[in-house]
């Protein structure tokens, strides 16, 4: 249990929009970790992929999209470490400061662009997401408990905190990384990282006593802990040490099998001997872990179990989701850079230099706004804290300017493969109210159909990008395919995203009990993580298939599952309603 004893109702004494000025001391620092995370994901591929004139490293497309599987995949687990470190031993803070400080060094050891110092600064780069990410919603969710009204507000500001430092990241760092030197993107992202870091560290203390170091508890809860029933009288259901034990094994089979897999592919070893043995150890990890599961769930009440069945069902369509929806990192940057004509000249160059710099300064000009009333409130007592975030964005706007007007001396526009990412971010902060006024109106779906609703609206993404590639021969490693078709494709996987993305998690919360949110949120971070990973191995495989067969075919791989996923979810629509017991 972590000490939360301040008066929830002093945040409100600091307001800035309607909300704690600690709010938006979070809000700042999710924003550059998401900067770096998002800036440097949106060059990687990019940078192991280029030829080596260009400085890159000049790897197979598969080689580069298994590293990046593997990456993206494990971020994702070590959030489970991330949580467990802040609950029981550093607390929220410490632990959020801890992993902000090893992506700083992460960044740093990717700038040197060797192959150990890339390798070092992925691996302090997962375990450093993996202590952040977690921890930063938990001290929100603590802020705001007193003021559950004010809850889904907080985090939508906070959403849109997330989703503009994605967009600052991906632009900035892209076009470094692309036009000027890789080093400047993989280091820009620790600049921003680094300047999050010191921000939140000097004005932690704008959080009272929430997230500091655990203590220990003599509360309810741990009362409840040596009882034989829950609170609901639902009987308990210990950890066995066959559990444990089976546990331990699956999760041993699934890292090695993660790792393993550009391992084999980089340097040709194999842990398991064999492509085939290596499948077959996946599978009975995934049978393994599906079996402790099955046999957990059925232990509980009939309705406690129902909704865990429920939360399962979920997990897997959003499994299934980011396996394609990842591809954007993977297959569909690479389709940007060596597909895709981006180059414009004469009035096509010019109106997108205008659009482009609209799209850059206008949600740029509106961030500094919020901090400028950030810094009016906060400044008397965090003043060293309101420094450093005041001097990172005088360095965005150097680097923005600079951008621009390099931009616009040149006789043509062309745009880095990596900026086509930034449609994501800029059309989820563009289409998020709307979508929001639909789930509070009377056309607000069931979860299945949401789900079924998201598949559909992914598949039409690639749908749109099979369509438009039709024209490239088999066997292609180039083309100079319409832009159009990634705006497309951009446009309908972040409509789909907005129906999938939130939905899940808010499910996990209504329908597990409290208890058991801790080991259900695991699940639900695990199915993130193996979709992530199958989005790398899926996405390696773009060259094979666009060799024996063509482009079309892989894009149309990766409509044909969404598309048979919504038609078997909204089928399920009755067995969901009956699992969640009245849970809506």
């Amino acid at each position: 249990m972590l000490a939360t004893t301040t008066d929830n109702n002093d945040f409100f004494k600091s307001n800035v929009l309607g909300h704690p000025a600690g709010l938006f001391v979070l809000f700042f620092t999710e924003m550059w970790e998401r900067f770096s995370y998002y800036g440097m994901r949106a060059i990687l591929v990019l940078f192991l992929t280029a030829p080596l004139l260009n400085h890159g490293w000049a790897w197979p497309r598969a080689n580069a999209l298994a590293l990046y599987g593997t990456y993206t995949s494990l971020v994702y687990l070590t959030t489970i470490l991330g949580g467990w470190m802040a609950d029981n031993k550093l607390g929220y803070r410490k632990t959020i400061v801890l992993g902000a400080l090893l992506m700083t060094l992460g960044h740093a050891s990717m700038a040197v662009e060797t192959e150990g110092f890339i390798y070092l600064g992925l691996l302090l780069l997962v375990f450093g997401v993996g202590l952040f990410k977690p921890n930063m919603t938990s001290i929100i969710s603590h802020m705001y408990k007193d003021h559950p009204e004010k809850k889904d507000g907080a985090f939508t500001i906070f959403y849109m905190g997330v989703n503009s430092g994605a967009f600052l990241g991906i632009m900035l760092c892209g076009y470094l990384g692309e036009k000027v030197s890789w080093s400047y993107g993989f280091g820009l992202a620790g600049i921003f990282m680094f300047f999050g870091m010191i921000m939140f560290y000097l004005g932690q203390n704008i959080f009272g006593d929430i997230g500091l170091a655990p203590v220990a508890s003599t509360s309810a809860t741990a009362k409840l802990n040596l009882a034989t029933t829950d609170e609901n009288g639902d009987k308990l259901n210990p950890f066995t040490s066959l559990d444990k034990v089976l546990v331990s094994i699956a999760a041993v089979i699934g890292i090695v099998w993660i790792l393993n897999d550009p391992i084999s592919k980089i340097n040709g070893f194999n842990v398991f001997g064999s492509g085939q043995l290596s499948n077959y150890a996946i599978l009975s990890g995934i049978v393994l872990f599906l079996v402790i599961l099955f046999t957990r769930i059925i232990r509980y009440s009939p309705i406690t179990r129902d909704r865990m069945f429920a939360v399962v069902i979920i997990a897997i369509v959003y499994m299934l989701f980011w396996a394609a929806f990842e591809q954007a990192g993977g297959s569909m940057t690479i389709f940007a850079d060596s597909y895709t004509n981006r180059s414009l000249a004469g009035d096509w160059g010019n109106i997108f230099k205008i659009c482009n710099t609209l799209l850059t300064l206008i949600p740029l000009g509106i961030l500094t706004w919020v901090l400028i009333k950030l810094i009016k409130e906060t400044y008397k007592d965090y003043t060293n804290s309101n420094v450093a975030i005041g001097i990172s964005f005088t360095i965005v706007w150097a680097i923005v300017i600079w951008m621009l007007l390099r931009e616009f001396t040149a006789d043509s526009a062309e745009i880095p493969a990596s900026w086509f990412q930034i449609l994501n971010s800029f059309f989820i902060i563009s289409l998020a109210p709307l979508f929001t006024k639909v789930w509070e109106s009377k056309y607000n779906p069931s979860a299945a159909f949401k789900f079924a609703i998201g598949m559909i609206l992914l598949g039409i993404g690639f749908l749109a990008l099979a369509y438009g590639s039709a024209g490239i021969p088999q066997g292609a490693k180039t083309a100079s395919i319409s832009m159009v078709w990634l705006i497309i494709a951009y446009l309908f996987h972040t409509m789909g995203e907005l129906c999938i993305s939130p939905i899940g998690l808010s499910y996990v919360s209504k329908l597990v009990p409290g208890r058991m949110i801790a080991m259900m949120f695991g699940v639900w971070y695990l199915a993130v993580a193996i979709g992530n990973k199958t989005a790398g191995t899926m996405g390696g495989m773009i060259d094979s298939i666009v060799e024996e067969y063509n482009m079309s075919t892989f894009f149309l791989i990766f409509t044909f599952v969404p598309f048979v996923v919504a038609i078997l979810i909204a089928a399920c629509h009755p067995l969901l309603k009956r699992l969640m017991h009245g849970v809506h």
